[in-house]
């Protein structure tokens, strides 16, 4: 199919459940969902009224399909499309029956209907509720009412996934690291590891003490000694990654040296705890949480890009679906949160055995899956692998979807 409608329509998809949740942290409120752009809209009605033609339909794409508990858009796209990234198109295919693709509901049927070149996507449910939700005319008699849950709109993707990486990682300067306030002792004197509910002692740097008072900040999160993030391709350093390892809560200010004193450390309660917190670990404050949109779309100017890191055991090399990556473009570079990119598996270099001269080549780089970046920082950024057929690896390269 020829790419003659707007740009939204080249837009990709992150499962349905995770574009619900990716309002983070509104994954905890009842009622909140991903939004319906401009775009998006403009496109879905364009396609609702010429349908979608027949070569883009899958090879086995059901006459009907009843939506399960479990089901994302991704894949319910996945069944009728043989691009699953082009939700538009699909949700253009029923536009006056889904009135936005964010509130699809589990027992909601699909029905395919073929027509001469082309095809459209009709809803049957028991339902007349604007939102689309489930619903039915019924009696109402004295009973016992048991709701199944399970019932809502489709479960996101597990929150698990991004939500440790839009409060965990830090990407500063080596700078900012440096002069962040440090633990310098413990209440227990005979430890030298914090854990949670433990009291932590800290001192700023000499013109910038940790005090207490109005719109200061009280909540702190803790960080180990920041790693560098290297391009791949050029070896410049791009920022430095700090290593999260719990939050604590700042209790009592700092008290400077005077003349007869010493100089008394800021006091704080370590309110978690990823892993054991040492003496010298760095605290930053808490930020603010902040709604975030993850509406997916394909930039709009070209993107060449590296995987710089696979997150975040230090052991592992390799990564697959689901997994967080680093890649070497940021904010600077114009990425933005629901940015999807193709990935490619770099092609190795061998060498050539069936040549005398034994000369050495490199194989081609191979189309491998799909990311989306959901947390830029200026010159890095945090990427989610939605799709691979291969492991996920450093260097590895990322390039603008078709």
């Amino acid at each position: 199919m020829k790419h003659s409608l707007p740009g939204a329509a080249r837009a990709l998809v992150l499962p349905l459940g995770l574009l619900a949740a990716a309002w983070l942290p509104a994954h905890a409120q009842q009622g909140i969902h991903g939004p319906v752009t401009p775009e998006q809209r403009a496109t879905a009605q364009q396609v609702a009224a010429q349908g979608v033609p027949l070569s883009e339909l899958t090879a086995n794409a059901p006459d009907q399909y009843t939506v399960r508990r479990g089901d994302t858009l991704w894949s319910i796209s996945s069944l009728f499309l043989k691009s699953p990234w082009r939700w538009p198109e699909l949700w253009g295919m029923n536009l006056q029956d889904i009135h936005n693709p964010h509130l699809i509901y589990p027992g909601q049927q699909l029905v395919l209907e073929r027509s001469g070149e082309s095809a459209v996507l009709h809803m049957r449910r028991g339902a007349d509720s604007a939102d689309g939700a489930p619903g039915e005319t019924v009696r109402v008699t004295p009973r016992t009412r048991v709701d199944m849950l399970g019932t809502g709109p489709l479960p996101t993707l597990p929150a698990h996934l991004l939500e440790p990486f839009l409060t965990q990682p830090l990407v500063v300067d080596d700078d900012t690291f440096q002069r962040a306030p440090r633990i310098v002792a413990e209440a227990n004197q005979d430890r030298v590891l914090l854990a949670k509910n433990d009291r932590a002692y800290a001192r700023g740097p000499a013109d910038a003490p940790l005090l207490m008072g109005d719109g200061l900040p009280r909540n702190f999160r803790i960080f180990r000694t920041a790693t560098p993030l290297k391009d791949p391709v050029t070896g410049d350093i791009l920022g430095y990654e700090g290593r999260y390892v719990g939050q604590a809560e700042l209790v009592r200010g700092e008290s400077p040296a005077s003349e007869h004193t010493l100089p008394v450390p800021a006091t704080f309660d370590v309110s978690a705890s990823k892993e054991e917190i040492q003496l010298g670990d760095r605290l930053l404050p808490e930020p603010p949480r902040a709604f975030r949109s993850y509406v997916p779309h394909a930039p709009d100017a070209p993107v060449d890009a590296r995987v710089v890191t696979v997150e975040h055991e230090d052991s592992v090399r390799y990564v697959g679906q689901h997994s967080i990556v680093v890649i070497n473009k940021g904010r600077r570079d114009g990425i933005e949160n629901g940015h999807v990119l193709a990935l490619l598996s770099t092609g190795p270099k061998i060498v050539d055995k069936t040549d005398e001269a034994r000369q050495r080549i490199k194989l081609p780089d191979e189309r491998n899956g799909l990311v989306m970046v959901f947390l830029p920082f200026e010159r890095v950024s945090y990427a989610l692998v939605m799709q691979a057929t291969r492991e996920v690896k450093v260097g590895d390269r990322l390039l603008n979807p078709k």
